[in-house]
């Protein structure tokens, strides 16, 4: 049975040309215009709503206006029911990404395209080149609170016993670690985090795993359907699929925080742990491995 946060491509096809349908694909400008997208899909990427004046690449615009106007020219309206897609061997979570974001700004009929523009070449569907340029929408943003969380917040947070929250590192387990990120100021990761990387609910098609696979995989890492679950990585994209991903298995407390290892490592004020015995680990099996 399928997901209602996710669309296949059999049904999806069967849908282009309605007109209450936006299909977003959130991969580069030059892939969707040149290497082909699917008919009547718009383009857009998270970075088209990041904070223009942050060091913190994650964080989202702080005009509202500003937002609510780019995904006007989209075509988005309220009714919109909203199809997004990327290739999902070849970002961060994009799609994630833009699915958080447009839940979190108060759009409700969200979808992913279940194994993206990987699946759909794959099956030979129908594709088209050139840019679509759609009436505008009538979009208006209610931001939801419960969906997002602000650095101060989490550093409070972390400085005391919280059985109630879980927080979940998206990224790889080398960074978790302590590996060192050229740009980055600090390694590490947030004070009582878990690491929970991003990538690992696909299979070989592109498509997302069995749910029940998933809902065991998350509770064996220590994050229960009971708690709360606060999702980070380093610019609030990689955990943003990780969000999408503990939604599709049933979770409802989950919040992403845009600024995440990009602004929280800046703050010199905000705990960080680090894994030394971990990263010599992980270290030392990636240099066992034969070339």
């Amino acid at each position: 049975m399928i997901h209602p946060f996710l669309i296949d491509t059999v049904t999806l096809e069967q849908n282009l040309g309605r007109a209450d349908l936006v299909v977003i694909d959130v991969r580069g400008k030059a892939a969707y215009a040149f290497g082909g997208h699917i008919p009547g899909a718009v383009q857009a990427t998270w970075h088209d709503f990041s904070d223009p004046a942050a060091a913190a690449k994650g964080l989202l615009d702080p005009d509202l206006s500003r937002i609510e106007h780019k995904i006007q020219t989209l075509g988005i309206s309220h009714d919109s029911d909203i199809v997004i897609y990327s290739n999902p061997f070849d970002n961060w979570g994009d799609e994630g990404r833009m699915f958080w974001m447009l839940q979190y700004l108060g759009l409700t009929r969200l979808r992913i395209l279940d194994g993206g523009w990987v699946k759909w070449i794959a099956e030979q569907r129908r594709y088209e080149h050139g840019t679509v340029i759609p009436k505008p929408g009538n979009f208006r943003a209610s931001p939801d609170p419960a969906l997002i969380v602000f650095k101060d917040e989490l550093k409070k947070l972390v400085k005391r016993p919280h059985p109630e929250t879980v927080i979940a590192d998206a990224r790889s387990l080398e960074e978790y670690a302590g590996k060192e990120v050229q740009g980055i100021p600090r390694p590490g990761h947030i004070l009582s985090a878990i690491s929970v990387p991003w990538n690992i609910y696909l299979k070989p098609d592109a498509t997302v795993k069995d749910l029940v696979a998933i809902h065991t995989s998350l509770e064996e890492r220590g994050l229960h359907e009971s708690q709360e679950v606060i999702c980070y990585c380093t610019g609030g994209v990689r955990s943003a699929w990780l969000y999408f991903v503990l939604r599709l298995a049933g979770y409802q407390k989950v919040r992403n925080y845009p600024g995440s290892w990009w602004e929280w490592s800046r703050d010199f004020a905000a705990p960080v742990e680090t894994d030394v015995r971990l990263l010599h680990k992980i270290i030392g099996q990636a240099e066992s491995k034969p070339s």
